[in-house]
């Protein structure tokens, strides 16, 4: 027999890993379905070389590549954030949310806020108008973010214009990533240049003048190098009066691979920020009587801005390198080296209200400048390798993380030792100026990071697994008080580790128990909080039991429940007898359950979101006195019912529509007092989108959020900086693919 074939030019090869996988799938089923053939006619082996022959025919399948890949529509499979190797989702002892690159699309995400807000046991806070900030399971952080798995953690807003998927950890993570990950962690997982090539532009347009325009163009420039860049523009405005958004970002990414066992990524990113820091609206009807709680003042009033907006800037500008090199020997050794650069140069004024407003209908406001600059220098290094003990398989992980953040900080305010700007009637609270004389801090803080971690997943049988880790952390800090020219040397070394078993009775579900461990160091998520009262603390610690199940109803659909209980300790606190001392304490615990699904119910619907219920409670008294925080007392932001819902259903191949309800209950906008607290009115709101595919090139959606105009109080910082949710919008975008 005689085999006649073209030969394909080089220059006309398949040049990215779809087509060459497609390549060899088409190999492999010709000779899988010629063997096939030959076994079941072994004549033709002695057949005549003109002899005319007549086959059977044999069908060959082949599973869909897309079954394999780590993350379809909301679905994600697959994921590295939690082990730092490629681990289906299912098989990690740990409740992880996924936010997808479809569902950012389809949903209109534009910043983190917005990215969790169908997250279970996630809620956003207000971060004083000019940063990220988040409570996982009643725990606050303005830290931990990360960014392909290394720290990104200056107080700034993240947006998602580089974004391809957002993770959310829940419960700490100080294994993987070191010191803080309390109740949690979020992280982004960039656009990564590749062979698939894609020209992608994105124009938004929404009330309140709401304008942004966002481009992903990317190519093979050859066989071993393609190029991608992502970049962004926004300027808007808002439902608040006087609050704007300016911000303008590029980032250019290489990938190469010079062989199959090879890959280099390189990028660089200019990010700058430009937000009015706005923090909302203080309470109202404040009393000495703990019986009576504070509310939000005029929530309904959603535009009024206390203080003077445009005294209020907020400018953060990002400049960052990130390499990562990864090579796997014919050992079956892996390494890879990830290594991140970034330096943030941040600025923000704020004038705020400083107090509720009292029987009088007057308020107090305070004024301060703040300035930061702060560089990263972050390496992680990882080897990655299979061993076999008789039976029991390991896949072993072992890693060094060295990092180096030096960071200045000062602050202004209107006088010495204070921060107040007077009183104003709330009915017209504006304040027409401030001064930013005096100088309240200057602090250096210069802290160097020696980790070393060890990591064992263990197949055990087919229905057993488990994962072992441990982590040492040397945590250096050397902090100067520059106005005082005070200067401490703190050095922290502790152990973060890791245990969880894994129970599979059948391949598409999980039944897990884990383990873990996490400290704070007392330089605080932010490393400028030392003093020379807390210096010779021990780092808080946060312990986290976890049981739970993970269940792959269909290829694209997947519930996770967990049930968990993550206690904080060596608390610091006024000691109850004797209000000069500071003491530790094992004073918070959070209890909760946690149901979250993801995925498609049918072809056409596809859903993701979930159910948290958190018990969160002071468990002994903190402070003393008229300030005195009682054991018992329920954590700030930490509503006891969450529910949200996000639905898409697709009508036909040109339309879709989506509708999503986020609800919660009742909570406390900081940690209530035995004199004063707020609470925040639990509220359910709905959202909507409508879809129009019109081409394979073309695609026009309309967000729409709030639909029934609830009045409600979306987040805050403090009793008295409360930001209103805003009334019904809308926001119109094209997607145009060319």
């Amino acid at each position: 027999m005689q085999f006649i074939g073209k030969q394909i030019p080089a220059n006309q090869q398949p040049n990215d890993g779809f087509k060459v996988s497609k390549l060899k799938l088409a190999i492999h089923s010709v000779l899988i379905g010629t063997s096939a053939i030959l076994m079941v006619n072994p004549l033709i082996a002695s057949a005549e070389p003109n002899s005319e022959i007549t086959l059977e025919v044999v069908d060959v399948v082949a599973p869909a590549l897309s079954d394999t890949r780590p993350v379809k529509g909301y679905n994600a499979k697959r994921s590295s954030a939690s082990t730092k190797t490629d681990t289906e989702l299912r098989d990690v002892p740990q409740a992880i949310s996924v936010i997808t690159q479809d569902q950012i699309k389809d949903q209109s995400v534009q910043s983190i806020a917005e990215a969790v807000r169908y997250v279970p046991g996630v809620q956003a806070a207000q971060g004083e108008g000019n940063r990220d900030a988040l409570i996982f399971r009643g725990n606050a952080t303005t830290g931990d973010f990360f960014l392909d798995g290394v720290r990104d953690d200056v107080q700034t807003y993240r947006d998602v214009y580089n974004t391809d998927r957002v993770e959310v950890l829940k419960g700490p993570n100080g294994m993987i990533f070191g010191r803080g990950g309390a109740g949690g962690a979020i992280n982004r997982v960039s656009k990564e240049a590749g062979w698939d090539p894609i020209s992608e532009v994105t124009a938004s347009y929404g009330a309140y003048d709401q304008r942004r325009v966002q481009a992903d163009f990317g190519q093979a420039i050859n066989d071993e190098v393609a190029f991608r860049i992502n970049a962004v523009h926004e300027n808007s405005n808002s439902y608040r009066d006087g609050v704007e958004l300016k911000r303008y970002g590029v980032t250019p990414t290489i990938t190469v691979k010079p062989t199959d066992k090879t890959k280099i990524t390189l990028g660089v990113e200019y990010f700058k920020d430009e937000h009015t820091s706005d923090r909302g609206v203080p309470s109202m009807n404040g009393a000495s009587n703990s019986t009576l709680k504070n509310r939000p003042y005029k929530i309904g009033d959603t535009d009024q801005f206390f203080g003077n907006a445009a005294l209020s800037p907020n400018e953060t500008e990002t400049k960052a390198l990130n390499a990562m090199i990864e090579h796997a020997f014919d050992s079956g050794l892996t390494v890879r080296n990830r290594l991140r650069y970034a330096d943030y140069d941040k600025f923000y004024q704020n004038i705020f209200a400083s107090g509720s407003v009292n029987n009088s209908g007057s308020v107090a406001f305070g004024a301060y400048r703040d300035e930061t600059d702060r560089k990263n220098l972050i390496n992680q290094t990882d080897l990655m390798f299979d061993v076999k003990t008789g039976s029991i398989e390991h896949k072993m992980l072992l890693g060094m993380e060295l990092g180096n953040q030096e960071t200045y900080g000062k602050r202004y305010q209107p006088t010495t030792g204070s921060t107040s700007v007077g009183t104003q009637p709330a009915s017209n609270p504006f304040i027409s100026s401030a001064s930013f004389a005096a100088l309240a801090t200057n602090v250096k803080s210069d802290v160097d990071v020696a980790a070393f971690y060890l990591q064992d997943q263990i197949l055990l049988t087919q229905k057993w697994q488990a994962i072992v880790g441990l982590r040492h952390d040397k945590f250096a800090t050397d902090h100067t008080n520059k106005r005082t020219n005070q200067d401490i040397n703190v050095s922290d070394s502790f152990i973060s580790p890791r245990a969880g078993l894994i129970f599979k009775p059948v391949q598409a579900v999980s039944l897990y128990g884990n383990y873990s461990i996490s400290y704070v160091p007392r330089a605080g998520d932010q490393l400028t909080s030392l003093t020379v009262t807390n210096s010779s603390f021990d780092p808080e610690k946060f312990i986290n039991y976890e049981v739970g199940a993970k269940w792959d109803a269909n290829p694209n659909l997947s519930f996770t429940a967990a049930v968990y209980k993550l206690e904080r300790e060596k608390v610091a606190a006024t000691d109850p007898a004797d209000n000069t001392r500071t003491i530790l304490i094992d004073g918070q615990e959070t209890k909760g359950i946690e149901l979250s699904v993801s995925g498609n119910i049918t072809d056409k619907w596809s859903i993701f979101g979930g159910y948290a219920y958190q018990d969160g409670e002071i468990t002994k008294q903190q402070g003393a006195g008229a300030t005195a925080i009682l054991a018992g007392t329920a954590l700030a932001q930490t509503p006891d019912h969450t529910f949200s819902l996000w639905n898409r259903y697709n009508i036909n191949d040109t339309w879709g529509v989506a509708l999503g309800v986020i609800t919660r209950s009742d909570m406390y906008a900081q940690l209530p007092s035995s004199s004063v607290s707020t609470i925040l009115p639990g509220y359910t709101r709905f959202d909507a989108a409508v879809y129009g595919k019109f081409s394979e090139k073309l695609r026009l959606q309309v967000n729409l959020e709030n639909l029934t105009n609830k009045e409600y109080a979306l987040y805050a910082h403090n009793n008295n900086n409360i930001t209103p949710g805003s009334p019904i919008t809308g926001r119109a975008t094209m997607i145009y693919n060319f």
